[in-house]
């Protein structure tokens, strides 16, 4: 068994759950964000991974090639990767308007018990 061959998908388990703990355990807004981006990341690479064929060649008609690797997985991640920029931007705008309206971007400050009752229930 090649375990070696497959160091991309140990990268992506890797970069999977650094970015899940970075969501799960962090209490700042940003280091959220950054996590998720590093989750997005490893969907990328593994997203390219599958799609590439050793031995493949570009998708260009030539005489003598006969295996060629798939472009459309490498072609869904750039539009995906534009869509993440964009997606960390709104996201990092909104934790910039958070901190400017309630002063923090940190979680437990954020849920503390300001005297309101917040809960749709009874109604």
């Amino acid at each position: 068994m090649d375990l070696l061959g497959h160091y991309n998908y140990y990268v992506v388990v890797i970069l999977m759950m650094i970015g899940l703990y970075a969501v799960i355990a962090r209490g700042n807004m940003v280091k959220k964000i950054m996590g998720l981006n590093l989750f997005q990341t490893a969907g990328f690479i593994l997203f390219i991974s599958a799609g590439k064929i050793i031995g493949g060649s570009t998708p260009i008609y030539r005489e003598g090639v006969e295996l060629y690797s798939n472009p459309l997985p490498h072609v869904l991640i750039l539009t995906a990767i534009v869509v993440g920029i964009a997606t960390t931007a709104v996201g990092l705008a909104l934790a910039l308007r958070i901190r400017e309206t309630y002063g923090s971007i940190e979680d437990e400050e954020l849920v503390e018990d300001d005297g309101e009752d917040w809960s749709f229930g009874d109604r």
